[in-house]
């Protein structure tokens, strides 16, 4: 990871249970300077001029006004996922960020899934699966 001209990424870290996927990754440096929570944990001064963005993966890293307020050049905040409860969004937008999200982005999979299991439990699947 290298720090260039390209805007700084906060990521929760890459890979692991919290952290984004790899497969992600190779996209995101093409745009943008990947900055894990513990690196800039580990040299806030530094890296937080550097990143003017957040990219939220399971809702990680926190978003909360200790955060907002230690990134100065904050333009953006991306959520991952569907729905953005975990945020503070009057807080967010008080620092003038920017809110990016996905809806529906798995409506459709969250949809078969959710058929899958009522046809499972109406045919009794689990049951005959011992």
């Amino acid at each position: 990871m290298g720090g260039g001209e390209l805007p700084g990424l906060l990521v929760n870290e890459i890979g692991g249970v919290h952290g984004i996927l790899h497969g992600h990754v190779a996209f995101l440096e093409k745009h943008f300077y990947l900055i894990t929570m513990k690196e800039f944990l580990e040299n806030k001064k530094q890296m937080s001029k550097k990143i003017q963005a957040i990219y939220l993966w399971w809702h990680k890293p926190v978003v909360d006004r200790e955060l907002l307020q230690s990134l100065p050049n904050l333009k953006v905040i991306a959520n991952s996922g569907v729905g953005m409860e975990h945020l503070d969004l009057k807080l967010v937008a008080s620092f003038g960020v920017r809110m990016a999200n996905a809806p529906r982005a798995v409506s459709s999979s969250t949809a078969d899934t959710g058929m899958a299991l009522l046809r499972a439990s109406a045919r009794r699947l689990v049951e005959g699966n011992i």
